[in-house]
């Protein structure tokens, strides 16, 4: 009995610290606010234009027109500098926003790295996840300093649309 006494003042330490020095906050609202408003009317809208299974992306910038062709309206917002809407590894949508969190600047957009399933920043080269875990970074700058994408809700059948991207 007196072992197992004496293991757990050890173990507990070994986790205090742990928790301590190994936990860093996940910072993911650096972009600055921003109006976000992607709606999809219909399952045949969605299948054109949203990301029906993975691993498929699309960019949504209302001032670029992009993606070609797509119905905007006088009430469609992309956020700060644009949305990029994926479909995870699960087939379950997620969005964020593509302005880099490092940067924080409209004009500087992340990429989809389609051959490593990622996306990473042309300007200081960090890499996020975006398939999984969220938009996490997994390297660079965001990542020493804990800055994730900016992440945008995707619900479904709210006000009579198939589903909707917000802020």
């Amino acid at each position: 009995m007196k072992f197992f006494k004496h293991a757990y003042i050890p173990a507990g330490i070994a986790m205090l610290a742990a928790g301590v020095v190994g936990c860093k906050q996940l910072d993911n609202d650096r972009i600055p606010p921003a109006p976000v408003y992607i709606p999809f009317q219909s399952e045949d809208l969605w299948r054109l234009y949203g990301t029906p299974a993975s691993p498929t992306f699309r960019y949504f910038i209302k001032s670029e027109r992009q993606p070609s062709g797509y119905p905007y309206s006088a009430l469609s917002e992309t956020g700060y500098g644009g949305v990029l809407l994926v479909a995870d590894i699960h087939n379950q949508p997620c969005a964020f926003d593509l302005s880099c969190p490092v940067e924080a600047r409209r004009d500087v957009r992340i990429v989809v790295d389609t051959e490593k399933a990622d996306a990473y920043c042309p300007r200081c080269h960090s890499r996020y996840s975006i398939y999984s875990n969220g938009g996490i970074p997994t390297s660079g700058p965001a990542l020493d300093d804990s800055y994730g994408l900016q992440r945008y809700s995707v619900t479904y059948g709210q006000n009579g649309e198939y589903i909707t991207v917000t802020r």
